[in-house]
């Protein structure tokens, strides 16, 4: 890729996420002018840059969110939960085009050589003029050739789409004759009309091969007029306005409640998502007002011949906008400085090493050396921290996406939520941030999908309608805590004891002399999860087992606090950098090994005979806990089983809240290395996580304590 295109894609990124966050805040304040008129110039830069590398699609795309946005500015039209969802649409394309140009070093072909009049669109519509005045979206969707190969149906994913009005099928090429034809290679053209939002298209469409252009038909998406309504749905909203004629002031919350939650499940089985989020908000408004009228006004639109336009729905905490003023530096760059700063550790642990063989000879010079050596580390050591500093970014990177993430909950849930971020310019190491956003994505879909309650639930418990989702991130010594809480029902004991025992988790003995907070702990088993049905937030298996090996993949740990009713709140504990590591030195047949400071609690010598045989393990006990031991040598294949010695040496370990112990001959000393990751013949090996080098030149292994332990 072209440095020019280079600085295109960065630049576009950067305009994606200031867009992204003004439109969130607008959702909720959509007559903020300061953040409308950044949010306007952040899309109407991007349809610059479009046209300025010529990417005709992108520009088109943008340009009809820019026209959504001057409406807007121009007083003519409010931003709705609709239109707010159509331009975040807009973005979800332009990052694909983007994450395309990335991976190819060029425009998206069949993206860029689209013709700027639209033609396909005009046809479309001039082909179908009897869906002419429903249609709300029209899309053009060229798979990819070998799409597949990926596992891909074109066509089952475009007949599926919400309310698909009309569609074409056309070759993208001419066909070959039948002896050349290949049945492997996709060459389909598909063309859309549906009367779906562009967001609900754009979500349908998420993760598809190939290229998709999705344009808007009518720019203001209204609550659909009564008639337009099933006639079951029109009855349940009447009925629900007649019980609410009927509220006081001992039954209010409940009837608020129950006619609120009705009414929105009434109209999310009619597929009007959006629309049951203005009924979640007027509930919300009924509640905090003590009074039925926002609700019952709100269904009394949605049964009116001429409804109004939908308002917001969920709120999401925002801060106003920083400028940081920053130099781009290639990534590849900062790690090839860390990988000289690496060597000169080495270096460093060298001179050390020599330092100590020339006093040990009793050298004249060995004093000074000593002195040098010292000055010598300091400096490498400010080096250090400077060239790891060049690595860190702040947590905003991942923190900004989940309003968006939020957002899209709370509309498919029914469930009004806040979301509260602090501390996102908390900073950490890039291979950090980087593996965040999936733990943190589980955790948070997890407190929206299982952690809080319904509307009638939480009403019931006297909680405000709209719940509370809070990440909050610091820095603490060379620690990073991020903690995300929720103010929902918290984790049921009993639901988590009871399904721990008929999966056999844990026999019922073991269940019932378990204290509370290690019963809690089973929710982190691999495979538990307490979901009752499959849906596209959870119930698949797949479940916070992988969170915590994520985090503790790069020596992070996880833990879980529940408070019945109140809520829960889960805590990562991650190391602020993964390259810079404190390691203590073993020896195990004759053999130099690394393990990681930050997971032993101690050293202890015992007599061999405390080591004892349970079945084909061993362990001894200390200070009244059985430990588990595992001789060093033998594991990793360099003796068949422990000597014989007087006494043994043994590391405590401890992962994931679990001790352990290793026989170890020796202990060495306590250095600070830059790990190199594992290559060539060592690629992929268990029970190491890295690799250094020592002052006297040989490799050190180090650990990963968790595997061996395993």
């Amino acid at each position: 890729m072209n440095e020019f295109l280079t600085q295109f894609v960065i630049e576009s990124r950067e305009l994606v996420e200031q867009a992204t966050e003004g439109l969130l805040v607008l959702e909720h304040s959509p007559h903020d002018a300061e953040r409308l008129d950044s949010v306007f110039r952040a899309f109407h830069t991007l349809k610059g840059g479009a046209g300025i590398v010529e990417f005709a699609a992108m520009e088109r795309a943008v340009h009809a969110a820019e026209e959504i946005l001057s409406g807007a500015r121009a007083g003519k039209r409010t931003l709705t939960t609709a239109l707010v969802g159509d331009c975040l649409a807009c973005l979800d394309q332009v990052i694909q085009w983007l994450d395309a140009v990335e991976q190819t070093g060029e425009l998206p072909s069949s993206a860029a050589n689209t013709k700027a009049d639209d033609t396909w669109l005009a046809d479309m519509l001039e082909r179908n003029p009897e869906v002419r005045a429903q249609v709300a979206t029209a899309l053009q969707f060229i798979p990819d050739p070998d799409c597949f190969y990926q596992g891909e149906d074109p066509l089952a994913r475009i007949t599926a789409l919400p309310e698909l009005l009309a569609l074409d099928v056309q070759p993208m090429a001419a066909w070959p004759a039948l002896n050349s034809f290949d049945p492997y290679k996709c060459n389909l053209v598909l063309t859309a009309l549906t009367a779906a939002s562009m967001g609900e298209v754009t979500a349908h469409m998420h993760g598809h091969s190939g290229t998709c252009e999705i344009q808007t038909i009518s720019d203001v998406r209204t609550t659909p007029p009564a008639s337009a309504l099933p006639a079951q749905a029109r009855n349940i909203l009447t009925e629900q306005r007649a019980m609410l004629s009927h509220a006081t002031a001992a039954n209010l919350a409940g009837f608020v409640a129950s006619a609120g939650l009705a009414a929105g499940n009434a109209l999310r089985s009619c597929a009007l998502a959006e629309t049951a989020a203005i009924i979640a908000q007027a509930t919300e408004s009924s509640l905090s007002a003590n009074s039925p009228e926002p609700l019952r006004h709100a269904i009394s639109q949605l049964l009116s011949p001429t409804p109004a336009a939908v308002t917001e729905t969920t709120k999401v905490s925002s801060k106003p906008e920083a400028t940081a003023q920053t130099l781009r530096i290639d990534a590849r760059r900062v790690d090839a400085l860390v990988r000289l700063t690496g060597e000169l550790t080495v270096a460093k642990n060298a001179a050390g090493h020599v330092a100590k063989l020339a006093q040990q000879e009793g050298n004249a010079i060995a004093g000074l050396l000593k002195d040098r050596q010292v000055v010598l580390e300091r400096l490498i050591a400010e080096l250090q921290e400077s060239v790891l500093g060049m690595r860190v970014l702040p947590l905003r990177s991942v923190l900004q996406r989940f309003p968006r993430v939020v957002r899209e909950m709370s509309l498919n849930l029914g469930k009004p939520l806040t979301l509260e971020i602090e501390g996102d310019d908390t900073e950490a190491d890039k291979a950090i941030v980087e593996m965040l956003f999936e733990p943190l994505l589980h955790i948070v879909r997890n407190a929206i999908d299982h952690g809080i309650e319904s509307l009638g639930e939480r009403a019931a418990r006297g909680k405000p309608p709209t719940a509370r989702i809070r990440i909050r991130a610091a820095r603490q010594a060379d620690q990073v805590i991020i903690e995300i809480s929720d103010d929902g029902g918290g984790i049921d004991v009993d639901r988590v004891r009871e399904i721990a025992r008929t999966r056999g988790v844990a026999t019922e003995e073991e269940l019932r002399l378990m204290p509370e907070m290690d019963i809690i702990d089973l929710v982190f088993a691999a495979g538990f999860s307490t979901a009752a049905k499959v849906t596209e937030l959870s119930g698949r298996g797949v479940g916070l087992d992988a969170v915590r090996t994520a985090v503790e993949r790069i020596g992070g740990r996880v833990s879980l606090e529940s408070r019945a009713g109140d809520g829960a709140t889960v805590r990562f504990s991650l190391p602020f950098s993964v390259m810079m590591t404190q390691v203590m030195t073993v020896e195990a047949s004759g053999q130099m090994f690394g393990v990681p400071l930050d997971a032993i609690v101690e050293t202890v010598s015992v007599p061999r005979t405390a080591i004892v045989g349970i079945g084909a393990a061993h362990a001894i006990v200390l200070r009244n806990r059985t430990v588990p031991v595992v001789d060093l040598a033998a594991i990793l294949g360099l003796r068949e089983a422990m000597s014989g010695e007087t006494d043994a040496t043994i590391v405590i370990t401890s992962v994931a809240g679990h001790f352990g112990g290793l026989h170890v001959d020796r202990i060495g000393q306590r250095l600070e290395v830059i790990l190199k990751p594992l290559d060539g013949l060592l690629t992929g090996m268990p029970g190491i996580t890295g690799t250094t080098l020592l002052g006297d030149g040989r490799v050190l292994l180090v650990l990963d304590i968790g595997e061996l332990l395993q």
